[in-house]
């Protein structure tokens, strides 16, 4: 009895310890009544003439009005209008951006075939450098034909853009209420973590400017799926409207 209270004393302590390295240096409660767009950006269209479909030939059209705010909760909603379908993407770019830390994303997932809800980050340097060399860290990842998983993956050049550095983790009943989805992101490796529990990590021996683009700041990403490659070519059109919830956003460092 005495080693388990010993024990647990010693991993209390440690949790603290971890906690006060850190600091909160950002976060975003969702409290206002419209994006603030001092820390978010609007993405709008269907990615064309430039990338249509977004690379993935996604169907839907990125739109201003597909969201809201309640009781201090972002809701995106993927919905069909006619023979179009509507979402929201917002982006942190060239406003909130980070390099190493904490980051987490409390959500709650809509279901049904064809949605694909994201929290993701790309590096700052898309701009000069294209993709997949910026790099790219999907911190979730969520398709609705496959339920009870979460996708968590990196991409970089040496993997050619490729879904190579990835881990499909089964979580029964994902879907229920709000979970955490986070990465431990430091010089070295980037963890990924849901609820508190690893689930996948990467670490390559060979650290270049071609397997290991995360040493750089990254800016993030909210964004409703529908369709395409990842997303699938099958959608339930009776199953829209549904909504992505977001809690919030936190970074330490």
């Amino acid at each position: 009895m005495k080693k388990v209270i010993i024990l647990l004393l010693l991993v209390s302590n440690f949790c603290i310890s971890q906690n006060k390295e850190r600091k909160l240096v950002w976060e975003e409660n969702f409290n206002s009544k419209k994006l603030n767009q001092t820390n978010w950006n609007f993405e709008l269209g269907n990615g064309c003439p430039n990338l249509c479909g977004w690379g993935n030939n996604e169907k839907q059209i990125y739109t201003k009005t597909n969201h809201t705010f309640k009781k201090g909760k972002l809701i995106i909603e993927a919905k069909k209008e006619g023979a179009i379908y509507t979402s929201t993407k917002i982006t942190t770019k060239g406003k909130k951006e980070f390099q190493y830390g904490k980051i987490e994303v409390k959500a709650k997932l809509p279901v049904g075939n064809g949605l694909w809800p994201a929290f993701w980050m790309l590096g700052s340097t898309i701009g000069e450098e294209g993709w997949p060399k910026c790099g790219e860290i999907d911190i979730l990842e969520y398709v609705g034909r496959e339920p009870d998983m979460i996708f968590t993956t990196l991409h970089t050049q040496d993997s050619h853009g490729n879904s190579i550095n990835t881990k499909k983790t089964k979580i029964e009943n994902i879907e229920d209420g709000f979970h955490i989805y986070g990465i431990d992101w430091t010089k070295e490796k980037i963890e990924f973590f849901v609820d508190g529990n690893s689930v996948y990590t990467f670490n390559p021996e060979e650290k270049n400017k071609d397997t290991w683009p995360f040493d750089k700041k990254f800016y993030l990403i909210l964004n409703l799926a529908i369709g395409g490659n990842f997303g699938g070519s099958i959608i339930d059109d009776s199953n829209l409207p549904q909504n992505f919830y977001i809690d919030y956003i936190r970074v330490y460092q």
